[in-house]
């Protein structure tokens, strides 16, 4: 049972910190997680895996810069647990304004990894994509041998 609790309250933390994000509230959203020191990221954005996180204060200000207004939330699709890691299947549903362009659907699919430490929850991995709506064989295709954009 207090095994549940501690995942409820994982899953509740993940929530806020998508609406933050969102909302370009970077210091609210690192006041809910914290990365681990061997944190990796493959983002939306593709490209490499990214290894650590860029707390420095340009970083900070460029994600309050870019992340301007917006609301989430966050549907788990599946929890695995065992022992000190649990991996969340979700959908962040996110709709917002993200740089200079207007308000619009930023939902997420994303795969986190957590590893409780003595002090909460580490995040080691988040691995996110924006094929929430499905895209054809051809885009498929492009995205892979990166002609698109």
């Amino acid at each position: 049972m207090a095994a549940e609790k501690g995942l409820e309250t994982l899953i509740e933390v993940v929530r806020q910190s998508a609406e933050a994000y969102i909302r370009g509230d970077i210091d609210a959203y690192l006041d809910l997680i914290h990365h681990s020191d061997d944190y990796t990221l493959m983002s939306p954005l593709g490209g490499e895996v990214v290894r650590g996180f860029d707390s420095s204060p340009e970083a900070l200000q460029s994600t309050r810069e870019l992340f301007r207004a917006g609301e989430a939330s966050v549907d788990i699709e599946q929890c695995y647990h065992s022992g000190d890691l649990t991996v969340l299947v979700a959908v962040e549903r996110q709709h917002g304004e993200v740089g200079v362009l207007p308000a619009q659907d930023w939902s997420l699919r994303v795969t986190l990894v957590f590893r409780r430490t003595p002090s909460g929850w580490d995040l080691v991995h988040r691995h996110a994509d924006p094929l929430v709506h499905p895209i054809g064989f051809g885009q498929l295709s492009e995205l892979a041998r990166g002609a698109v954009g």
